[in-house]
């Protein structure tokens, strides 16, 4: 049998199990995750109140159940847990599939102000992702700034503008549900640097802001027509040219004095992030601690002529107790492999990974940190099949080389502990107990104690004890 190593199981990593097992009678596959949850962004990264997207889960299930497919959580590559040079040993091929796990940041002044967000910290606690340490976001706001304007964004502004009504069927983590329902955010400016035309939302999500109860969307027909293909948008793609006729509807419509609004916003780049006191530094940044963020301000920007924008001096300031920056992900190097700093991603060619420009026996990658953070759930799959035909053209090669039969008892005796099937399956029915302890659904489980412990088929954890470590130190406490 030929073994291999996948190192993520989100949808490129279960992609590559599937790929591989359906075309090789002869592989096994182990599919290895840092956390004792399967899934990826599938489970920690889609809105919870998109229940058909996160039914992908159920596809999925069927591929990490498969007889020659192995899931095996809790264990970390690099970082001080098991180093890729291990799984070489262990393994005749490893298949990275780890994503893009950090933030790309604005570079201004007050950008780290308290108040001041990635949208990805947010996603992290409404998900209920076990590393987030994060809470407060809505405490004491009433108007909301969300930079970026692709589907993240919309799913952000969604949830800020979403009600307890909508939110609680949904697997939503009690304790962000609970500050949900508590909000007092009404105003949200959802804004772009560049037009309508260029926006990277799709349509369906952008229609669904305009669905939302007690909300409306406002949008400025003059700050839209500073944008050449809004004028004219049959040269545009398709999703284009239905977001612009989206957009002039809305602009079309009265206001009619709902409770919460969504303002789409385009043409405004932002310059700075600036104190609730009332100063707007921007020379020298202002330091964390001087208050909590309470503007943004924006540069006024037009159409270079060449599909960019330049700034025009012109400035505003836009009220906010909260932003969230929604302005894309980034790849990390990984212990032990080469990373290429400037696109974020591991060298390869067609998904073996290059040392000095020479393919890397038995070492291959799939998803984002093959092709940096772009595209859909399913464009992982012609991704993840690149990579396998890659990998199995190498197969004879590969079986040359001595590794044992089956890797889990070493890994074990190395100090690992993974989380196997039965362990998720524990998680599983212990979220839906919660769930209905709390009088809703399946509701997750939010840190790494209530999981382990339900993995380990421990004592549960009570809904008073789950609440209670999820509140960060009192110094830590939002004002």
């Amino acid at each position: 049998m030929l073994n291999v190593a996948v190192v993520g199981s989100g949808p490129s990593g279960v992609y590559t199990a599937q790929s591989l097992v359906q075309q090789d009678p002869e592989v096994r596959v182990d599919v290895l995750d840092r956390l004792p949850c399967p899934y990826g962004l599938v489970r920690y990264g889609v809105a919870p109140d998109h229940e058909k997207i996160k039914s992908l889960q159920n596809n999925l299930r069927t591929v990490l159940e498969h007889e020659r497919i192995r899931f095996l959580g809790g264990v970390e590559v690099g970082g001080g847990g098991v180093p890729p040079a291990r799984l070489r040993e262990l393994y005749h091929a490893v298949v990275y599939c780890v994503g893009a796990a950090t933030d790309r940041h604005l570079g201004i002044p007050g950008e780290e102000l308290p108040g001041s967000w990635s949208a990805t910290e947010f996603v992290s606690w409404y998900s209920a992702h076990p590393d987030s340490m994060a809470d407060g976001f809505v405490v004491g706001a009433r108007s909301a700034v969300v930079i970026g304007v692709g589907n993240v964004a919309v799913d952000v502004t969604r949830i800020l503008a979403r009600g307890v009504t909508e939110l609680s069927p949904t697997d939503m983590p009690q304790a962000a549900l609970t500050a949900l329902a508590a909000s007092q955010v009404t105003e949200i400016h959802m804004v772009g640097r560049r037009g309508p035309s260029q926006a990277r939302f799709t349509t369906k999500e952008l229609r669904e802001l305009g669905t939302l109860p007690d909300t409306e969307v406002i949008v400025d027909e003059e700050e839209l027509a500073l944008d050449p293909a809004y004028l004219d948008p049959s040269g545009l793609p398709a999703t284009q040219r239905r977001n612009v006729e989206v957009l002039r509807t809305w602009a079309a419509t009265p206001p009619r004095g709902a409770p919460r609004r969504i303002h789409l916003r385009f043409f405004l780049r932002p310059a700075a992030l600036l104190p609730a006191e009332g100063t707007s530094p921007l020379e020298p940044d202002p330091e964390p601690g001087e208050g909590r963020v309470g503007a943004v301000r924006f540069e006024r920007t037009v159409p270079d002529g060449a599909g960019g924008v330049k700034g025009t001096g012109r400035h505003e300031d836009v009220e906010a107790q909260l932003v969230l920056r929604s302005v894309g992900y980034r790849g990390v190097p990984l212990e032990g492999l080469p990373f290429d700093a400037k696109s974020g991603t591991v060298p390869h060619s067609s998904g073996r990974v290059l040392r000095d420009g020479a393919a890397s026996p038995g070492e291959y990658v799939a998803g984002w940190i093959k092709r940096g953070p772009t595209g859909v759930i399913g464009t992982n799959r012609p991704c993840a099949k690149e990579t396998v035909t890659s990998l199995l053209d190498d197969a004879s090669r590969l079986r040359g080389r001595e590794v044992p039969e089956d890797a889990l008892p070493l890994l074990r005796a190395d100090g690992l502990a993974p989380v196997e099937w039965p362990g998720w399956l524990a998680i599983e029915r212990a979220e839906a107990e919660l769930g209905l302890s709390l009088g809703r659904t399946v509701v997750k489980l939010p840190d790494w104690q209530s999981l382990m412990a339900a993995a380990r088929c421990d004592a549960p954890m009570t809904v008073a004890q789950h609440t209670a470590q999820r509140q960060p130190p009192r110094d830590q406490q939002p004002v």
